[in-house]
């Protein structure tokens, strides 16, 4: 018990703040991250034996927080008639000049807009870091098929961007 204890509390102390940070980009409040994360760890406590080894279970938490998160959105949804919206104002507060509160606005409305398995793609690479071996562990897929959904997802983005009048490098396109 005691090897146990201190094997979890080592993971939750090299872990924490990404599981939290991952939480808080994808909740609407920081209420419902707190929830999510705390989840995330007691299913962590009661699956401990499960948790792998070393950097994997970093991984392995993204898995198990992206699984409590969809579990939390589904529990929204039941008590909401439709989804909460990103608000493009906060958008324009980060910006510095009219034009650049513009794209922001249209960057994160193209990005609201996209599917959800886009965005989650998406804001594992940019926000969490992640390479294409990592997220297929999160996601519980090929690396290849990672590539290949992430491609997808670049491409859908780009071309609502540019629908939207923002212009994108084409070396974005080519880092996939």
């Amino acid at each position: 018990m005691d090897d146990r204890r201190s094997r979890f509390e080592a993971v939750y102390r090299q872990t924490y703040e990404q599981i939290l940070g991952y939480a808080l980009r994808r909740c609407d409040s920081p209420e419902d991250a707190a929830d999510v994360v705390a989840e995330t760890f007691a299913v962590a406590w009661r699956r401990a034996d499960a948790l792998p080894p070393g950097g994997e279970a970093r991984l392995w938490l993204y898995g198990v927080a992206r699984n409590v998160l969809a579990n939390h959105r589904r529990g929204v949804a039941r008590h909401r008639l439709r989804s909460v919206e990103l608000d493009t104002d906060v958008a324009d507060l980060y910006s510095s000049s009219p034009e650049g509160s513009v794209e922001l606005g249209a960057i994160a409305r193209a990005l609201r807009d996209l599917p959800e398995a886009d965005r989650e793609l998406i804001s594992l690479v940019a926000w969490e870091g992640l390479d294409h071996g990592e997220i297929a562990k999160v996601l519980g897929c090929s690396r290849n098929a990672v590539r290949i959904r992430l491609y997808r997802a670049r491409k859908r983005l780009t071309k609502a961007l540019t629908v939207a009048g923002v212009a994108v490098p084409r070396f974005v396109m080519e880092s996939a």
